[in-house]
């Protein structure tokens, strides 16, 4: 039952904290007089031979103010050592002309005023926290104090109902007064006719409208020179002022909807005959939802998908994960080709992300060149409800950009995340969609329209696989699976950071990014070869020079899982590569980064035939999931791969990655039998290349130079081909 004094023990508990600041900041103005001569004067205080034991002590101290040089040497030696022993005390005073007792009171004085400072810094965030609760304090109290009988519409008495049931209603309330008014600032933008929400008392816990609204610069992360043509990103500011209060009640509304989306069965969503899938029934979604971003626009047509699993990290990381667009990008790499934050809206409350709005722009990819990128412009918003599940939501905010019309769009999109025991979350991903997909490539078509391209499927599916790699590279031990020249855990954390570098830059230059400028050479249909060229220069994570790019997509009537072992093979290593010309290739260490066998990180040796040649060092990494698998390589310098297998720094080797990129046809398993066309079960392959074509980052490209990359590609393809599908070569 609810507590009518709940507040003022509240109040007398604020004061309280009050009481202790006061007395914090008095030792804060003491500390600051400390500090004033703790970091450089010591007293000098006579020693016992030196006193004169009838002499009266002179009342007045004498201090030592160190020299500038001594005081930098000191500052520099206690970051690296804030306790010194006997030794170095003498060996510093010794080298500093100090008195060792001199040097043990300055270490002393100066841990004491560092461990003041954290004092401060620690009361002022207390004194935050302290205002934060009594804002909160206060509005709670306006709102019982406006309080109205359900029953007869009159002031309620307190004890009438409980405080958990008073809020859920005054919630209500006013979020069905809001969401009503903002729907005619909305029609001004979007051009649609004066709809009502209904009413949402009966559909989950409440949603919280007091966003606290800021302004801050976008975050750095992917922009720059990663996001040179788009068009879309090159026209993207932040919202005005006044799109700001139909920013935020439109992510209200798309929260509602996500959660509805992702915990509703029949007649929502139907299953499909197998029981392997669920299709979204329109009837259905458009009367649950009349509002939402109004109907499906022409040109466009609908993709909605559904998915749930349970990786292995906790709540708390993977919404950190979500709200941050580098981490967001890099664990979602092989989906996200670029990503940037427009604008902050809200960072959330109490230290965490709950209530955290953010204006976004990002790009969404499929490994080959052969597959349009998708755009959006939205909003994203991250809430914690009632019941401890967090979840996040996407909603395309186009209504709100003066351009032409989207080719793609997204309704209420994101995941719910529920914490499970041992560091555990269930996941539960939406993707609902609009686009137009006739650019797609008759060969991937199949798969687009499967959902393993751009649907939820494909989401959980990476960061499952995500979440094991990142439980491997935090491993506090050398596994058993580990074996050949690792020997230190520092030495496998490197060549794990490695390889996460190496896959980052494969899959940032594989699809068909709009910052990409993709030339197609001679061929006909699928299998053209398209390149690029970049310019490497002051990248220490690249050899400098022009790199040629050079990728290809063609379809296999070979299951995925086949091609995947083929390719990852080293044993089969020499039919299809052409640059280690059938030299015998040896396994020196082996790092294992998931449940499959085939995921895993590995340092290959290729043992040259021509004593004339030095042996060549490659850096390989497989990874396999149920959407698709990637095999990614790069010749590493051996005395750069010694450093790195020493616990080095890895981010200054500089590599070239090349690799593959399987994909499943779209047409599910395969059965057994010969498959004769796309959609029964082969696999899409895409090879990319990488190569040095000249050292000089000013230097002309030559035709010569393409001719080569072009024949060597081509072969390649013949090869593997002719390995894993004979009868189709």
């Amino acid at each position: 039952m609810f507590q009518p004094n709940m507040f003022d023990s509240h109040h007398h508990h604020l004061l309280d904290m009050s009481h202790k600041n006061q007395e914090n900041e008095l030792d804060m103005l003491r500390d600051k007089d400390y500090e004033s001569k703790s970091g450089t004067d010591i007293m000098d205080v006579p020693s016992g031979d030196d006193q004169d034991p009838n002499q009266r002590p002179n009342k007045k101290k004498r201090y030592h103010r160190h020299t500038q040089h001594q005081i930098q040497e000191l500052e520099s030696f206690f970051k690296e050592c804030p306790h010194p022993d006997d030794k170095q005390r003498k060996e510093l005073g010794r080298r500093l002309t100090l008195e060792p007792l001199q040097v043990k009171f300055w270490f002393q004085n100066k841990r004491t005023q560092m461990k003041a400072q954290h004092e401060r810094h620690e009361n002022s965030q207390l004194r935050n926290e302290n205002e934060k609760l009594r804002m909160e304090n206060i509005r709670y109290k306006e709102a019982l104090t406006n309080a109205t009988c359900p029953n007869c519409g009159g002031p309620a008495a307190i004890g009438e109902m409980s405080f958990d049931e008073q809020h859920l209603r005054i919630e209500n309330a006013r979020l069905r007064e809001e969401i009503d008014r903002i729907s005619g600032i909305a029609a001004k933008y979007v051009g649609k006719p004066l709809l009502t929400f209904p009413n949402l008392s009966q559909n989950g816990p409440p949603r919280s409208l007091d966003l606290p609204i800021g302004s801050f610069s976008p975050q750095p992360g992917m922009v720059d020179d990663m996001f040179g043509t788009s068009n879309l990103l090159r026209s993207i500011s932040g919202p005005s002022e006044a799109d700001k209060p139909v920013i935020i009640e439109l992510a209200v509304a798309a929260m509602e909807e996500l959660v509805r989306m992702a915990q509703s069965g029949e007649p929502l969503w139907i299953p499909n005959s197998d029981n392997s899938s669920e299709t979204l029934n329109e009837d259905n979604y458009s009367q649950t939802f009349p509002r939402g971003i109004g109907p499906t626009q022409l040109g466009l047509k609908s993709e909605a998908s559904r998915e749930s699993a349970v990786v292995i990290m906790n709540h708390i990381n993977l919404v950190e994960i979500l709200m941050d667009v580098n981490q967001w990008s890099n664990v979602f790499s092989g989906i996200v080709s670029r990503a940037m934050t427009v604008e902050v809206l809200s960072t959330g409350v109490a230290g965490n992300y709950n209530g955290a709005l953010q204006v976004m722009t990002s790009e969404y990819q499929v490994p080959s060149p052969l597959v349009p990128t998708r755009e959006y412009y939205f909003v994203r918003y991250c809430k914690q409800h009632t019941d401890g599940t967090w979840a996040v939501v996407d909603v395309s905010l186009d209504n709100l950009r003066p351009s032409a019309m989207a080719r793609s769009r997204r309704r209420p999109s994101g995941c719910l995340i529920q914490e499970l025991p041992n560091g555990y979350s269930k996941v539960t991903w939406v993707e609902h969609v609009e686009v137009d997909d006739r650019a797609v490539h008759d060969i991937y078509r199949s798969l687009v329209n499967s959902g393993l391209a751009f649907g939820a499927k494909r989401w959980v599916a990476t960061l499952d696989r995500q979440c094991e790699r990142l439980a491997s590279a935090m491993a506090s031990n050398i596994p058993g699976g580990d074996v050949g020249v690792i020997t230190t855990l520092e030495g496998r954390k490197s060549m794990l950071k490695l390889s996460e570098r190496i896959v980052l830059s494969f899959c940032s230059g594989v699809g068909a990014s709009t910052t990409h400028t993709w030339t197609t050479l001679s061929g006909s249909g699928a299998d053209d070869v398209r390149v690029m060229t970049r310019k490497s220069v002051d990248d220490p994570g690249r050899p400098p020079g022009i790199v040629l790019s050079a990728a290809t997509s063609f379809w296999l009537p070979v299951p995925p899982k086949q091609v995947f072992d083929f390719l990852r093979d080293e044993n089969s290593r020499s039919e299809w590569d052409i640059l280690s010309n059938g030299s015998l290739v040896q396994e020196m260490a082996h790092i294992a980064n998931g449940r499959d066998p085939g995921n895993c990180v590995s340092l290959l040796r290729v043992n040259s035939a021509n004593s004339s040649q030095g042996n060549m060092l490659i850096l390989q990494e497989s990874s396999n999931d149920s959407t698709g698998s990637y095999v990614i390589y790069a010749p590493v310098d051996i005395a750069a791969m010694n450093v790195v297998l020493s616990g080095g720094d890895p981010d200054y080797v500089a590599l070239l990655p090349s690799g593959f990129a399987i994909l499943p046809d779209g047409g599910g398993k395969h059965q057994g039998g010969r498959i004769l066309e796309v959609g029964n079960g082969g696999s899409l392959l895409t090879v990319a290349f990488q190569i040095l074509v000249d050292s000089v980052p000013t230097a002309k490209l030559s035709l010569g130079s393409v001719a080569t990359v072009n024949s060597l590609i081509k072969c390649t393809v013949e090869r593997i081909k002719a390995s894993v599908a004979p009868e189709n070569a």
